[in-house]
């Protein structure tokens, strides 16, 4: 049977920078469960759907195809055969991506589409209701977080470097909060720590410490790839 380590946290707490590397060290797959929802923002967006119409966008989820497959230590996504690439990574994205994601349905196709993963091998996943919705069972779940200062200085570079940026810091900043308060306080599968995860705080850690702490923290039969 598949293992899965489960992380979560608000954006910028680092998740895909120490999901990428532990997944690299034990030999599991990177999942950004992100990258689904923001798929399914970005065919709204694309099919001319209302982000702010809920059963609009619940009926159009239910049209919504994605392809996975593995490839080079991760699970990539196709929609109609084209990886989206930086499309879903764009601040219109990161608008209306916290409305589509308050959607049940939305929620439901997705959660089914992470389950299905599975069948490709031991995962580790990253989101925002993985250990508590989506692999609640797993023995290693994780809660990142961090400063918003943090967080926001970590997204800015990230926009930096992948040439999309148009936004302050301080815009980046406001953005990720009110996604905060969008993903904590909506009523399906709300962000928030899981009862039994660890919490680490990444404020002051560097990339090599939090990996560490995960690492340290797995299951012994899981550390160094060991069934």
């Amino acid at each position: 049977m598949s293992r899965v380590i489960a992380i979560d946290g608000p954006s910028g707490a680092g998740k895909s920078s120490v999901s990428r590397r532990v997944g690299q060290h034990l030999g599991f797959l990177h999942v950004d469960s992100g990258a689904l929802y923001r798929i399914m923002t970005w065919q709204c967006l694309q099919n001319g759907i209302d982000t702010s119409d809920p059963e609009a966008v619940a009926a159009f989820a239910q049209t919504v195809e994605v392809e996975c497959e593995p490839r080079d230590g991760a699970i990539i996504y196709r929609v109609q055969g084209q990886e989206p690439g930086d499309a879903i990574r764009t601040p219109e994205i990161n608008r209306h991506a916290s409305p589509v994601a308050t959607v049940k349905a939305v929620r439901d196709r997705i959660t089914d589409w992470l389950r299905g993963m599975t069948r490709f091998g031991d995962l580790i996943v990253e989101g925002r209701d993985i250990t508590t919705a989506v692999f609640p069972e797993s023995p290693a779940r994780f809660y990142l977080v961090a400063s918003a200062e943090a967080r926001a200085e970590r997204r800015r570079k990230e926009e930096v470097e992948k040439g999309i940026a148009n936004q302050s810091a301080e815009e980046v900043k406001r953005s990720l909060l009110a996604r905060d308060a969008i993903d904590s306080t909506r009523q399906h599968a709300p962000l928030r720590k899981a009862d039994g995860a660890l919490e680490i705080d990444s404020t002051y850690l560097t990339l090599d410490q939090v990996v560490q702490t995960v690492l340290d923290a797995l299951p012994a039969a899981w550390k160094e790839g060991n069934a």
